[in-house]
């Protein structure tokens, strides 16, 4: 069985519940999940209004780092979800999770995941500020 258990770019609500339960495998003794969410301030400014877009490419991006995180840490499964469109202050915009045989490799992979995620999968981030000023922030800045 693949340890990819579910990957997605969507413009739905994403579900906890559903990324956990993808990940759930006997031979895991520990399982991490990272949550991000919308807060409401940013470089210490008002947000006002988020929005996520993502390139075409994105969730052939998204199962590379996905492989590679597979292929350098001895995990029993992954998953990661990311939203896009219009998100309200609160919603959950990823969530990634990782089952491996020991909570450090867990942690570890996860880690990486959430990180390679944000750093290489073309996925940016258009927030406005109270003040009005916007702001694109994205893949590989």
């Amino acid at each position: 069985m693949d340890v990819i258990r579910l990957l997605g770019i969507r413009e739905t609500p994403l579900s906890v519940d559903e990324v956990l339960a993808a990940v759930g495998d006997h031979a895991a003794g520990g399982t991490t999940i990272f949550v991000g969410t919308v807060r409401e301030q940013d470089h210490g400014k008002p947000v006002t209004r988020l929005s996520y877009s993502a390139h075409p490419s994105a969730e052939a991006e998204l199962r590379q780092v996905a492989e590679k995180v597979a292929a350098d840490f001895p995990v029993t499964a992954l998953a990661a979800v990311h939203r896009v469109g219009d998100l309200a202050l609160g919603d959950t915009a990823v969530i990634v999770a990782v089952a491996a045989p020991h909570r450090d490799e867990a942690f570890q992979a996860s880690r990486r995941l959430i990180d390679d995620l944000k750093a290489h999968v073309p996925i940016w981030k258009h927030q406005s500020f109270a003040d009005g000023e916007t702001e694109w922030v994205g893949a590989g800045e």
